[in-house]
């Protein structure tokens, strides 16, 4: 890895991404939950920011931007799609494009479904993932704008990126999301092996936070439409596509 990460807590449940490339020293954001705790963890650091990515226009993940903008003279990083909805922006991104962040050609990936301007950026040299709320720890956004078919090909796009990428997510919810597949699944013996560890991550005051790409596609029940045993779970017969396993796990886990 060529980046330092640190994560920070704001709001009740959100997380922001302060992203150091160690070669360059250039800072980078992803995501504004607000102001007050980003501006104190860059004071901390000693650091001067140099850009905010955002992955989408919801305000749990854009409120700090204007404070944040002023005080530090950070560029603006955001879809071009969702301009008229975002904070303005100093750069506006298209799905596909590329943009140098410190060593790193940062990928922009386009992850709709949970919104439909939704963007992911892979940080390929630095094996890191920024997903938001498409891909989340144990779990997926919920479908507020997009298809289930847009949020499957998301999913599926994420899940092609190498697995020992880090995922970097951006609530606090994977206890949460772990019960529910616990629920569909109580004795898949690695979803309790993961509750075991995010348990003593969040006893020890530790976010659950990032996780591996290889340790979600193992457990999350969203990234597994094509696993027997969860069709099974589901009540589903085995020839069920992965359209119909993802769309029924999404509609029980907006009820669980």
């Amino acid at each position: 890895m060529t980046i330092e990460l640190s994560i920070i807590p704001c709001r009740s449940d959100n997380y922001a991404y302060i992203v150091k490339d160690a070669p360059t020293g250039a800072v980078t954001l992803v995501d504004a939950p607000e102001a007050a705790p980003i501006l104190e963890a860059l004071k901390v650091a000693g650091v001067k920011l140099d850009g905010i990515l955002l992955t989408h226009h919801h305000e749990d993940h854009i409120a700090g931007v204007a404070e944040i903008r002023a005080r530090t003279g950070a560029k603006v990083i955001g879809a071009a799609a969702d301009a008229h909805r975002l904070p303005p922006l100093d750069v506006a991104l298209e799905p596909g494009n590329q943009i140098q962040i410190g060593s790193d050609a940062v990928q922009v990936l386009d992850v709709p479904g949970h919104t439909v301007g939704h963007l992911a950026y892979y940080f390929p040299q630095s094996g890191m993932v920024f997903t938001g709320d498409s891909l989340m720890s144990w779990g997926c956004g919920r479908l507020f704008e997009g298809s289930p078919e847009q949020m499957l090909a998301s999913l599926r796009r994420l899940a092609a990126l190498p697995d020992g990428i880090i995922v970097c997510s951006g609530h606090e919810y994977t206890e949460a999301n772990g019960r529910f597949a616990l629920h569909l699944e109580p004795d898949n013996p690695a979803l309790k092996s993961r509750m075991r560890e995010t348990l003593t991550r969040r006893n020890r005051g530790e976010p659950s936070v990032p996780s591996t790409l290889a340790l979600e596609k193992a457990t999350n029940p969203f990234l597994r439409a094509d696993d027997p045993d969860l069709k099974a779970a589901l009540g589903l017969p085995s020839t069920a596509s992965a359209l119909d396993v993802f769309t029924k796990a999404r509609q029980a886990k907006d009820q669980f």
